[in-house]
């Protein structure tokens, strides 16, 4: 496994990867790696020729900068889990290889950024689109792996390799959970032992809420049954429940079994903020 650090290393790299025609995957991380990311690691060595991975933790992205200055820094365990998956390169870049001037441009993805974690973290869609942007023009991919936990983002990601033509297929895996169904998150690394078991509340709430869609119940019924399960449980603070159509990521106010549609779920436990998802008919 070789590790790189700037856009000049892989271009020389790349260049010997083109005299022998092959395919590259692209892993791209905020690294404190866990099962779900190996998850996406394994499909991009199976789907692609050359599996690379980023690890970069990109400022741009967030609008709470204490958000910014807890998130876990394990690059050196992350890089030894790379090497043991079977990872070719991995980048590793600094800010100031990413972002050598401030950033001018702004992306608008129109009412995707203005919904669900669009609404709750302004300005967050906007960081996600340039580093992506910055992430596929460096490295060129062929196929871009990322994780269905992430759902919205994987829609304003679709969005931006649409409007912009990125030459790429993107590829979707499944959200990877604990054994209790807990998402697994790079977050959860903060939770305590009392936090990590309220915190099945997110899944917990996804999983009953399909149930009574299935069996027929209301949808703004069942969305006021977690909203006041949420509010009876100390320390946990709901910011949406909502059913959105899975790819165009549209807010559904009644549930249409003939529709693909997922449920999806924000909130904090103590001050880590989780997110879920559940697909209801894929």
């Amino acid at each position: 496994m070789k590790v790189f650090h700037t856009g000049v290393e892989w271009r020389e790299i790349r260049l010997q990867l083109l005299q022998a025609p092959k395919t590259i995957g692209l892993v791209p991380t905020m690294g404190a790696l866990h099962q779900g990311h190996l998850d996406l690691v394994d499909q991009c060595i199976k789907n692609a020729d050359v599996a690379v991975v980023s690890i970069f933790v990109n400022p741009t992205q967030f609008n709470n900068k204490e958000d910014f200055d807890k998130y876990p820094n394990t690059l050196d365990a992350d890089l030894e889990l790379l090497e043991k998956a079977g990872v070719d390169y991995v980048f590793v870049p600094s800010v100031e290889t990413m972002y050598p001037l401030p950033t001018k441009l702004q992306f608008d993805f129109g009412d995707l950024e203005r919904i669900l974690e669009g609404a709750f973290r302004p300005g967050h869609f906007n960081g996600v689109g340039i580093i992506v942007s910055k992430l596929f023009h460096s490295i060129s991919p062929d196929i871009a792996f990322f994780g269905q936990k992430d759902l919205q983002q994987v829609a304003i990601i679709r969005s931006l390799v649409n409007d912009l033509s990125f030459p790429l297929e993107l590829r979707l895996v499944p959200t990877r959970r604990e054994e209790d169904g807990l998402a697994m998150s790079s977050r959860n690394r903060r939770l305590n032992p009392e936090q990590r078991k309220k915190a099945l509340i997110l899944h917990d709430s996804l999983v009953f809420a399909k149930k009574e869609l299935e069996k027929g119940q209301n949808w703004l019924d069942v969305k006021q049954i977690i909203t006041r399960n949420f509010e009876e449980l100390e320390g946990a603070d709901l910011e949406y429940f909502e059913l959105v159509e899975t790819d165009k990521f549209e807010i559904f106010k009644e549930f249409d079994p003939t529709k693909k549609s997922s449920i999806c779920v924000a909130a904090y436990i103590g001050d880590v903020r989780l997110i879920d998802n559940l697909p209801i008919n894929s």
